[in-house]
Protein backbone atom coordinates (compact mmCIF):
# COMPACT_ATOMS: atom_id res chain seq x y z
CA UNK A 1 0.00 0.00 0.00
CA UNK A 2 1.25 3.46 -0.95
CA UNK A 3 0.22 6.36 1.25
CA UNK A 4 -0.75 9.80 -0.05
CA UNK A 5 1.24 12.31 1.99
CA UNK A 6 0.20 15.53 0.27
CA UNK A 7 -2.58 16.74 -2.03
CA UNK A 8 -2.96 20.12 -3.70
CA UNK A 9 -5.53 21.41 -6.17
CA UNK A 10 -3.75 23.10 -9.10
CA UNK A 11 -6.81 23.87 -11.22
CA UNK A 12 -10.38 22.68 -11.62
CA UNK A 13 -10.26 18.83 -11.46
CA UNK A 14 -6.43 18.89 -11.56
CA UNK A 15 -4.57 17.68 -8.47
CA UNK A 16 -0.99 17.22 -7.34
CA UNK A 17 -0.31 14.19 -5.16
CA UNK A 18 2.78 13.17 -3.25
CA UNK A 19 2.90 9.42 -2.66
CA UNK A 20 5.21 7.49 -0.36
CA UNK A 21 7.27 5.26 -2.68
CA UNK A 22 10.94 5.44 -1.59
CA UNK A 23 12.33 2.86 -4.02
CA UNK A 24 10.72 4.57 -7.00
CA UNK A 25 11.79 7.99 -5.74
CA UNK A 26 15.39 6.80 -5.54
CA UNK A 27 15.55 5.50 -9.12
CA UNK A 28 13.24 7.64 -11.23
CA UNK A 29 14.55 9.90 -13.99
CA UNK A 30 12.95 12.59 -16.13
CA UNK A 31 10.46 11.17 -18.61
CA UNK A 32 9.58 8.02 -16.68
CA UNK A 33 6.18 7.06 -15.31
CA UNK A 34 4.36 4.77 -12.90
CA UNK A 35 1.36 2.51 -13.38
CA UNK A 36 -1.04 2.59 -10.46
CA UNK A 37 -4.12 0.67 -9.37
CA UNK A 38 -6.32 2.16 -6.68
CA UNK A 39 -7.87 -1.05 -5.39
CA UNK A 40 -8.26 -4.74 -6.09
CA UNK A 41 -10.97 -4.19 -8.71
CA UNK A 42 -9.41 -1.10 -10.25
CA UNK A 43 -7.91 -0.56 -13.68
CA UNK A 44 -4.22 0.17 -14.21
CA UNK A 45 -3.38 3.66 -15.44
CA UNK A 46 -0.03 5.27 -16.36
CA UNK A 47 0.96 8.60 -14.82
CA UNK A 48 4.16 10.58 -15.30
CA UNK A 49 6.48 11.04 -12.33
CA UNK A 50 6.70 14.83 -12.10
CA UNK A 51 9.19 14.97 -9.23
CA UNK A 52 10.65 12.95 -6.36
CA UNK A 53 12.19 13.55 -2.95
CA UNK A 54 14.70 11.03 -1.67
CA UNK A 55 14.59 12.58 1.79
CA UNK A 56 10.88 11.97 2.29
CA UNK A 57 10.79 8.98 -0.07
CA UNK A 58 7.95 10.45 -2.10
CA UNK A 59 7.10 10.80 -5.76
CA UNK A 60 4.91 13.53 -7.22
CA UNK A 61 2.18 12.91 -9.78
CA UNK A 62 -0.34 15.32 -11.27
CA UNK A 63 -3.78 14.02 -12.22
CA UNK A 64 -6.67 15.46 -14.18
CA UNK A 65 -10.09 13.89 -13.69
CA UNK A 66 -11.01 12.55 -17.11
CA UNK A 67 -12.37 9.07 -16.34
CA UNK A 68 -13.61 6.84 -13.54
CA UNK A 69 -10.21 6.01 -12.03
CA UNK A 70 -8.88 9.56 -12.11
CA UNK A 71 -12.19 10.81 -10.66
CA UNK A 72 -11.85 8.32 -7.80
CA UNK A 73 -8.24 9.35 -7.27
CA UNK A 74 -9.33 12.98 -7.25
CA UNK A 75 -11.55 12.23 -4.25
CA UNK A 76 -8.72 10.67 -2.25
CA UNK A 77 -6.77 12.68 0.28
CA UNK A 78 -3.83 12.71 2.66
CA UNK A 79 -3.60 9.46 4.60
CA UNK A 80 -5.46 7.42 1.99
CA UNK A 81 -3.57 4.56 0.37
CA UNK A 82 -3.22 3.26 -3.18
CA UNK A 83 -2.98 -0.49 -3.64
CA UNK A 84 -0.33 -0.65 -6.38
CA UNK A 85 2.25 1.82 -7.69
CA UNK A 86 4.69 0.21 -10.14
CA UNK A 87 7.74 1.98 -11.51
CA UNK A 88 9.76 3.72 -12.60
CA UNK A 89 8.72 2.53 -16.06
CA UNK A 90 9.67 3.58 -19.56
CA UNK A 91 12.90 4.96 -20.94
CA UNK A 92 14.18 8.19 -19.39
CA UNK A 93 14.39 11.29 -21.57
CA UNK A 94 17.67 11.49 -23.45
CA UNK A 95 19.34 14.53 -21.89
CA UNK A 96 22.40 16.31 -23.24
CA UNK A 97 23.49 19.87 -23.92
CA UNK A 98 21.69 20.69 -27.16
CA UNK A 99 22.43 24.40 -26.81
CA UNK A 100 18.91 25.82 -26.90
CA UNK A 101 16.02 23.54 -25.95
CA UNK A 102 12.37 24.50 -26.35
CA UNK A 103 9.92 22.79 -23.98
CA UNK A 104 6.25 22.97 -25.00
CA UNK A 105 3.48 21.90 -22.64
CA UNK A 106 -0.23 21.91 -23.45
CA UNK A 107 -2.78 21.63 -20.64
CA UNK A 108 -1.98 18.76 -18.29
CA UNK A 109 1.04 18.07 -20.54
CA UNK A 110 2.91 20.79 -18.67
CA UNK A 111 3.28 18.30 -15.81
CA UNK A 112 5.55 15.84 -17.69
CA UNK A 113 7.35 18.74 -19.39
CA UNK A 114 8.50 20.18 -16.05
CA UNK A 115 10.99 17.43 -15.04
CA UNK A 116 12.38 17.37 -18.59
CA UNK A 117 12.89 21.14 -18.56
CA UNK A 118 14.68 20.85 -15.22
CA UNK A 119 16.95 18.08 -16.49
CA UNK A 120 17.76 20.02 -19.66
CA UNK A 121 18.60 23.11 -17.60
CA UNK A 122 20.87 21.08 -15.30
CA UNK A 123 22.68 19.77 -18.41
CA UNK A 124 23.57 23.34 -19.39
CA UNK A 125 20.90 24.06 -21.98
CA UNK A 126 19.36 27.46 -22.61
CA UNK A 127 15.75 26.49 -21.88
CA UNK A 128 12.84 28.29 -23.49
CA UNK A 129 9.43 27.06 -22.38
CA UNK A 130 5.99 27.56 -23.85
CA UNK A 131 2.97 26.46 -21.83
CA UNK A 132 -0.68 26.79 -22.74
CA UNK A 133 -4.22 25.97 -21.70
CA UNK A 134 -7.74 26.62 -22.90
CA UNK A 135 -8.08 29.44 -20.34
CA UNK A 136 -6.25 30.97 -17.38
CA UNK A 137 -8.11 28.81 -14.87
CA UNK A 138 -6.74 25.62 -16.40
CA UNK A 139 -3.13 26.78 -16.54
CA UNK A 140 -0.80 24.82 -14.23
CA UNK A 141 2.79 25.02 -12.97
CA UNK A 142 3.51 28.51 -14.31
CA UNK A 143 5.67 29.41 -11.30
CA UNK A 144 7.68 26.18 -11.48
CA UNK A 145 8.20 26.45 -15.24
CA UNK A 146 9.29 30.07 -14.91
CA UNK A 147 11.84 29.13 -12.25
CA UNK A 148 13.44 26.45 -14.43
CA UNK A 149 13.34 28.33 -17.76
CA UNK A 150 15.50 31.09 -19.16
CA UNK A 151 12.40 32.35 -20.96
CA UNK A 152 8.76 31.42 -20.48
CA UNK A 153 5.85 32.12 -22.80
CA UNK A 154 2.25 31.54 -21.68
CA UNK A 155 -0.67 31.12 -24.06
CA UNK A 156 -4.41 30.67 -23.64
CA UNK A 157 -6.84 29.66 -26.35
CA UNK A 158 -9.38 32.27 -25.26
CA UNK A 159 -6.91 35.09 -24.60
CA UNK A 160 -7.77 35.29 -20.88
CA UNK A 161 -4.05 35.31 -20.00
CA UNK A 162 -0.76 35.66 -21.81
CA UNK A 163 -0.61 35.24 -25.59
CA UNK A 164 -4.02 34.83 -27.23
CA UNK A 165 -3.61 31.69 -29.31
CA UNK A 166 -1.86 28.35 -29.42
CA UNK A 167 1.58 27.23 -28.24
CA UNK A 168 2.52 26.45 -31.85
CA UNK A 169 2.13 30.10 -32.82
CA UNK A 170 4.78 31.11 -30.27
CA UNK A 171 6.98 28.22 -31.41
CA UNK A 172 6.69 29.37 -35.04
CA UNK A 173 7.60 32.92 -33.99
CA UNK A 174 10.78 31.66 -32.33
CA UNK A 175 11.70 29.75 -35.49
CA UNK A 176 10.95 32.79 -37.67
CA UNK A 177 13.24 34.89 -35.48
CA UNK A 178 16.10 32.68 -36.60
CA UNK A 179 16.68 31.20 -33.14
CA UNK A 180 19.08 28.27 -33.34
CA UNK A 181 17.11 25.46 -31.70
CA UNK A 182 18.82 22.17 -30.93
CA UNK A 183 15.93 20.27 -29.35
CA UNK A 184 12.17 20.54 -28.99
CA UNK A 185 9.95 18.53 -26.65
CA UNK A 186 6.18 18.81 -26.91
CA UNK A 187 3.74 17.12 -24.54
CA UNK A 188 -0.01 17.54 -24.34
CA UNK A 189 -3.17 16.41 -26.16
CA UNK A 190 -2.48 14.40 -29.30
CA UNK A 191 -3.65 17.17 -31.69
CA UNK A 192 -1.29 19.60 -29.95
CA UNK A 193 1.70 17.23 -30.21
CA UNK A 194 0.91 16.64 -33.87
CA UNK A 195 0.76 20.41 -34.43
CA UNK A 196 4.13 20.92 -32.70
CA UNK A 197 5.66 18.18 -34.85
CA UNK A 198 4.19 19.66 -38.04
CA UNK A 199 5.59 23.06 -37.06
CA UNK A 200 9.16 21.81 -36.60
CA UNK A 201 9.30 19.20 -39.37
CA UNK A 202 9.98 21.60 -42.29
CA UNK A 203 13.03 22.86 -40.40
CA UNK A 204 14.28 19.36 -39.47
CA UNK A 205 14.36 20.25 -35.77
CA UNK A 206 14.77 17.26 -33.45
CA UNK A 207 11.35 16.98 -31.81
CA UNK A 208 10.28 14.48 -29.17
CA UNK A 209 6.75 13.85 -27.95
CA UNK A 210 5.57 11.74 -25.01
CA UNK A 211 2.70 9.38 -25.82
CA UNK A 212 0.05 8.21 -23.37
CA UNK A 213 -2.05 5.51 -25.07
CA UNK A 214 -4.19 2.90 -23.36
CA UNK A 215 -1.87 0.80 -21.22
CA UNK A 216 -2.41 -2.29 -19.08
CA UNK A 217 0.65 -4.11 -17.76
CA UNK A 218 3.37 -1.57 -18.49
CA UNK A 219 5.95 -4.24 -19.32
CA UNK A 220 5.38 -4.83 -23.04
CA UNK A 221 3.49 -8.09 -22.60
CA UNK A 222 -0.11 -7.08 -23.31
CA UNK A 223 0.43 -4.99 -26.45
CA UNK A 224 -2.33 -2.52 -25.55
CA UNK A 225 -0.02 0.48 -25.95
CA UNK A 226 1.12 -0.41 -29.48
CA UNK A 227 1.86 2.57 -31.71
CA UNK A 228 3.34 2.97 -35.16
CA UNK A 229 6.58 4.95 -35.28
CA UNK A 230 8.31 5.40 -38.62
CA UNK A 231 6.16 2.61 -40.07
CA UNK A 232 7.18 0.11 -37.37
CA UNK A 233 5.32 -1.23 -34.35
CA UNK A 234 6.54 0.07 -30.99
CA UNK A 235 5.25 -0.35 -27.46
CA UNK A 236 5.05 2.87 -25.50
CA UNK A 237 5.62 1.26 -22.10
CA UNK A 238 9.04 -0.19 -22.96
CA UNK A 239 10.14 1.57 -26.16
CA UNK A 240 8.90 4.99 -25.00
CA UNK A 241 7.07 6.93 -23.79
CA UNK A 242 9.02 9.44 -25.89
CA UNK A 243 9.38 9.17 -29.65
CA UNK A 244 10.46 11.31 -32.56
CA UNK A 245 7.38 13.42 -33.19
CA UNK A 246 7.97 13.46 -36.94
CA UNK A 247 7.60 9.67 -37.12
CA UNK A 248 4.43 9.13 -35.05
CA UNK A 249 1.29 7.89 -36.80
CA UNK A 250 -1.05 10.28 -35.00
CA UNK A 251 -4.20 9.23 -36.85
CA UNK A 252 -3.79 5.64 -35.71
CA UNK A 253 -2.97 6.78 -32.17
CA UNK A 254 -6.17 8.82 -31.99
CA UNK A 255 -8.29 5.91 -33.22
CA UNK A 256 -6.72 3.44 -30.78
CA UNK A 257 -7.25 5.85 -27.87
CA UNK A 258 -10.94 5.94 -28.77
CA UNK A 259 -11.28 2.14 -28.70
CA UNK A 260 -13.04 2.02 -25.33
CA UNK A 261 -14.96 5.30 -25.37
CA UNK A 262 -18.28 3.50 -24.88
CA UNK A 263 -16.97 1.51 -21.93
CA UNK A 264 -15.33 4.59 -20.43
CA UNK A 265 -18.60 6.50 -20.66
CA UNK A 266 -20.49 3.63 -19.02
CA UNK A 267 -17.95 3.42 -16.19
CA UNK A 268 -18.39 7.13 -15.45
CA UNK A 269 -22.16 6.80 -15.51
CA UNK A 270 -21.95 4.06 -12.90
CA UNK A 271 -20.51 6.51 -10.40
CA UNK A 272 -23.22 7.60 -7.98
CA UNK A 273 -23.00 11.12 -6.59
CA UNK A 274 -24.25 12.20 -3.21
CA UNK A 275 -23.90 15.43 -1.23
CA UNK A 276 -20.35 15.81 0.00
CA UNK A 277 -17.73 13.26 -1.09
CA UNK A 278 -18.57 11.00 -4.00
CA UNK A 279 -19.82 7.53 -3.24
CA UNK A 280 -18.84 4.75 -5.63
CA UNK A 281 -20.93 1.69 -6.30
CA UNK A 282 -19.76 -1.46 -8.08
Amino acid sequence: MYEITEKKELAHTVYLFKIKAPLIAKKRKAGQFVVLRLNEHGERIPLTIVDSDNGSGTITIIVQEVGKTTAMLGDMGVGDTILDVVGPLGKPTHIENFGTAVCVGGGIGTAPVLPIARALKEAGNHVISIIGARNKGLLILEKEMRETSDRLYVTTDDGSYGHHGFVTQVLQNLIDEGLKIGFVVGIGPIPMMRAVSNTTKPYNLLTMVSLNPIMVDGTGMCGACRVTIGGKNQFVCVDGPEFNGHEVNYEELILRNRSYMKEEKTAMEELTYHEGPRCYEK
